[in-house]
Formats: C-alpha cells, structure tokens, sequence
C-alpha cells in the first residue's frame, strides 16, 4: 500500500510560493502543488479566481474565529475536507481520529 503514496510524482508535492493579497495587503503563501490544484478546482467550482477564493477564506474565517492561526494549514485542512465531500463521504472529524 505504501507504494501508492511512495510512487507519487515528485513535482505533486514540491512546494511554491504565489504572492497575493488579502484584505487589501500583498503577502505570499507557500503550499505545496497539489494544494494549488485542488485550490484552483475549488475556485472554479465557486466560479472565482483562486486569489479571490483564498481572500474569501480568510475573511470567514476571521469572522468565525476573530483572529487567524496558521492559515496556510486551514487552507490545506480546507482542501482534505473538500476532497472528503466531492468523494460523498461525510465524517465527523471526531470520527475521522477514531479511525486514524
């Protein structure tokens, strides 16, 4: 099994960082390629540009939580739990540990 993930093309996984704004301030955010692809697919489905998607992100998120932790993990977070539902699997994240 582990050859599924052992044999992954390199370049899948190779990180990039794209600057853009959020909130009106220029920043960069360094994920791997993978997380842009899927980022880019999830812009497509909402029918805006990936900038636009991640500012969007960011913003409900600071307006659920106030201040925003580590953001480049909720967005990778963001693009497991999005997989997660395109494939129909609903789980609960406590359920997800227990069969972690």
């Amino acid at each position: 099994m582990c050859q599924i993930y052992a044999s992954t093309e390199p370049t899948r996984y190779e990180s990039e960082a794209r600057s853009l704004r959020i909130q009106g301030c220029v920043t960069s955010i360094r994920l791997e390629q993978e997380f842009w692809s899927i980022l880019g697919e999830m812009a497509a489905e909402a029918d805006c540009s990936t900038p636009e998607l991640i500012n969007t992100l960011y913003t409900e998120v600071q307006q659920n939580y106030g201040e925003v932790h580590n953001f480049t993990s909720f967005l990778r977070t963001s693009c497991t739990i999005y997989l997660t539902r395109k494939s129909g699997v609903e789980a609960s994240p406590g359920a997800m540990r227990a069969t972690a």
